[in-house]
């Protein structure tokens, strides 16, 4: 059994909790850890729930925490704090400060003889795997990546953090036109701006400055202020009747050459609820992290760093029999 903490209870920790309690034979459920008063917080599967302040009490009787905040301001420094007394995975998704972040976990894990995963989902996670085989196997070539159409959770958390904000949701969006040309192996020189569009749907709580809150998301260094953005302000009604559904998808794209004989390679995505898959992706390696652990590595690692085998208790070779 693996004892799992989830910190965070937002739409990735309870989407987490779900999958962890749907597999009583692999996890325990040890506690959620909040930032919220935990006397008022409720689970539909009885776990209980603790301050944030007290995840150090816990040091032993976890096996791995999964981190479940926002990549905009709270994981970096949530993540170096918790992979000092804890082994962790994440899905730290800023993908400009993720050598950053690695650097600064393995200093800390290397301190501490822990075991940090990060960037673990679909994009960073299998969308970052994916471009590295592509690219290994296929040197002549030119990848792209488009998100899309669906709900980005690090953008929206990113909205939701703004003052005067009271709910918010952000699309992102490929342009057809620059998908097109990726395809057709004419995605080379396309920018991150002829790429894709970022739609911001946008409660604002009453009397709060509509534009200071627009600003603020358009300027947005890593999230918003390389893109085209739109945002719209909408009613509580509306963001209820239009916006609580959490799609999302994408593609990665490869073209070149081999010998002079073209090739296209492409993985995509397509997910009826984000927070779910991404959850799913995250509880796998949870997993991954407790066999790695206990044969012995240790340090801040990243999906490309992780043997696919981590991802089975299964015997090797029988899981090579029906795999590969």
């Amino acid at each position: 059994m693996i004892r799992l903490g989830i910190v965070g209870y937002g739409n990735l920790g309870r989407a987490c909790e779900r999958i962890a309690a749907s597999k009583k034979d692999t996890f325990e459920l040890v506690g959620i850890f909040t930032r919220r008063d935990p006397a008022g917080m409720t689970s539909p599967f009885g776990t209980p729930f603790y301050g944030q302040d007290e995840i150090e009490m816990f040091a032993g009787k976890i096996d791995v925490l999964a981190l479940c905040t926002g990549s905009a301001n709270d994981l970096t420094d949530l993540g170096k704090r918790c992979a000092a007394k804890f082994n962790t995975v994440d899905s730290f998704d800023t993908h400009a400060r993720m050598r950053e972040y690695v650097a600064d976990m393995q200093a800390v894990t290397e301190k501490s003889g822990t075991l940090a995963l990060i960037g673990i989902g679909w994009d960073p996670g299998l969308f970052s795997l994916m471009r590295a085989v592509f690219g290994g196997v296929l040197e002549d070539g030119n990848t792209q990546t488009f998100w899309g159409k669906g709900v980005s959770q690090g953008h929206s958390e990113a909205i939701r953090k703004i003052d005067g904000v009271r709910r918010g949701v952000q699309y992102t969006i490929p342009k057809e036109e620059a998908l097109a040309a990726a395809r057709a192996g004419r995605g080379e020189g396309l920018t991150t701006r002829d790429k894709h569009l970022r739609e911001c749907f946008v409660v604002a709580a009453d009397g709060a400055d509509k534009a200071e809150i627009e600003r603020r998301i358009v300027t947005m260094p890593n999230y918003f202020d390389e893109y085209d953005t739109v945002v719209h302000f909408i009613s509580e009604e509306e963001f209820e009747r239009d916006h609580t559904a959490m799609p999302h998808g994408g593609f990665v794209l490869r073209g070149g050459s081999v010998s002079g004989k073209g090739c296209s390679l492409e993985f995509a995505l397509k997910l009826e609820s984000n927070p779910d898959f991404t959850a799913s992706v995250l509880m796998a390696y949870a997993a991954a992290s407790a066999r790695l652990y206990a044969a012995g590595r240790r340090g801040a690692l990243t999906i490309l760093d992780i043997p696919a085998v981590a991802l089975t208790d299964e015997d090797r070779l029988d899981y090579i029999a029906h795999t590969l």
